[in-house]
């Protein structure tokens, strides 16, 4: 999701590792801060695989900065990725919000609604936290006020969702 990130960034004007790092950073939230000993390897795949142009150019003070920013089969990369998201990339809270943040790059709404789509199917699948054997338990399955709370909010959130995404694919 980092590269995702960094395209997905790159793709609406050039910017400084600095300033991309922030922007990141502000995305995947305090729960998965970006180091530098992650974004400057993903940034030096990208470049080496041709999807970004670096560019160095003198700084306010003595030190040079490097100014990245997409090429065109940057931007190819970042709609494959987007167009082909499914798995973990629509499971996992955060990485389909890293999706869904440059959704709107992708020219096409059939190809967003299809993302949107699958989303949806996954959201609609019976899920909890906690299981009886196979069976997910829900709210009213326990006694812990703490797993009450988890199964609550986790509801209340799938139901906004839900009705979002059927509003959007509407």
């Amino acid at each position: 999701m980092l590269e995702l990130a960094i395209l997905g960034f790159l793709a609406e004007g050039p910017l400084h590792g600095y300033q991309l790092r922030h922007r990141i950073a502000y995305l995947s939230g305090h729960a998965r801060p970006v180091s530098d000993g992650s974004l400057y390897p993903a940034i030096n795949r990208l470049v080496s695989a041709g999807l970004l142009d670096r560019r160095t150019e003198p700084g306010a003070s003595a030190a040079q900065r490097h100014t990245l920013s997409l090429t065109e089969a940057g931007r190819c990369e970042l709609l494959h990725r987007l167009r082909e998201a499914d798995g973990l990339d629509i499971s996992d809270s955060t990485r389909y919000f890293t999706v869904l943040a440059f959704l709107s790059h992708l020219p096409e709404t059939a190809d967003q609604h299809a993302v949107l789509r699958r989303r949806l199917q996954f959201l609609e699948q019976p899920a909890s936290f906690f299981h009886d054997g196979d069976r997910p338990l829900g709210v009213d399955d326990t006694d812990d006020p703490y797993r009450r709370g988890m199964l609550t909010i986790a509801r209340a959130t799938s139901r906004a969702e839900r009705s979002w995404l059927r509003e959007v694919l509407a």
